[in-house]
């Protein structure tokens, strides 16, 4: 049987202040070095029925990059 786990777009913002807070709270130079911790954006997905066996192995073996900016430079 499928799982079906809904949040709220505000879940992912909740977290982000919290973990903001306590970060900027136990490493002081966050606060004057970062005007903010997180950005706004948000990314969430769902896997389907993938174990998450196969789901860490996916992300293990993706490579990330930056998108360039406008004007050619990463």
């Amino acid at each position: 049987m499928t799982r079906q786990v809904r949040t709220s777009p505000g879940a992912a913002s909740q977290f982000k202040g919290f973990t903001s807070h306590h970060l900027r709270a136990g490493f002081g130079h966050l606060r004057s070095r970062l005007p903010t911790l997180w950005s706004r954006s948000c990314f969430v997905a769902t896997a389907g029925a993938v174990s998450a066996k196969t789901v860490r192995r996916h992300i293990v073996g993706t490579r990330y990059e930056r998108a360039p900016k406008a004007g050619g430079r990463a």
